[in-house]
């Protein structure tokens, strides 16, 4: 009886879809605003 090796799933680590500038842009965008956010709010 052979088993079927199961696929892998998909973690979302670096080697799933490195090279993606949008996505590296996007989310740097986001962590600057949230900083900008924070220190204009005076929670830092």
């Amino acid at each position: 009886m052979t088993e079927m090796a199961a696929p892998r799933a998909r973690t979302g680590g670096p080697k799933d879809d490195s090279g993606n500038v949008l996505e590296h842009a996007i989310g740097w965008a986001l962590v600057v605003l949230l900083a900008v956010l924070v220190t204009s709010l005076g929670l830092l």
